[in-house]
């Protein structure tokens, strides 16, 4: 008994099947961000000696002041008071985060401290795949559509669309980028990770 030969399969039918889709994905746009942010971890490390995963909150600080600058300019009253305390709101977690760091006395970044990060974010990297396309997606989207007749309103949803598109998708490609590796000749990371 004779099988048939059905031949090789044509790119375009693993297009139907979604394959080469998520491979360009990963390949022209996770992979190059991926990247990207450990290159920024990595500068952030080099030049304030302070530990990687601070980046973070402070971008979203420097980024909420810029909207609180700029939301002085364009509102008075009661709006601005408003404004004010939604900056503040949003402001808390990361200023939580820095004071906890600088409390602990956290300017130490060595070996343990990079085997906690590189885990983590090795973790993050293969299970949060989509979550980061689709923070990606909705930054890129959102300015578009989000559109209020009210001019309060809209000044609030263009805020909020600023910071979002700002912090959103830097976060989740810092949490999942590979950290930088610790500089400062502990004994434990030498030996482990540079044999030779």
């Amino acid at each position: 008994m004779m099988t048939k030969f059905r031949g090789v399969r044509r790119p375009l039918h693993a297009i139907g099947d979604g394959r080469i889709g998520m491979d360009w994905i990963n390949r022209y746009i996770d992979q190059p961000l991926l990247h990207g942010a450990a290159g920024l971890l990595r500068s952030w490390h080099l030049r304030t000696r302070q530990p990687p995963e601070l980046l973070e909150p402070t971008w979203n600080l420097v980024v909420l002041s810029f909207l609180l600058i700029a939301s002085g300019q364009f509102m008075a009253g009661r709006t601005f008071t408003l404004s004010v305390a939604a900056l503040v709101m949003l402001a808390l977690p990361s200023a939580r985060k820095l004071l906890s760091a600088v409390k602990a006395g956290q300017g130490g970044y060595g070996a343990r401290e990079y085997k906690s990060l590189r885990a983590r974010a090795i973790a993050k990297r293969e299970a949060e795949w989509s979550v980061r396309i689709i923070v990606l997606f909705a930054s890129a989207c959102l300015p578009f559509i989000a559109r209020i007749d009210d001019p309060v309103g809209a000044c609030f949803m263009l805020g909020a669309s600023i910071w979002f598109v700002l912090t959103g998708p830097l976060k989740a490609y810092l949490d999942a980028a590979e950290p930088p590796e610790p500089n400062e000749g502990d004994r434990t990371y030498s030996g482990v990770f540079h044999v030779g």
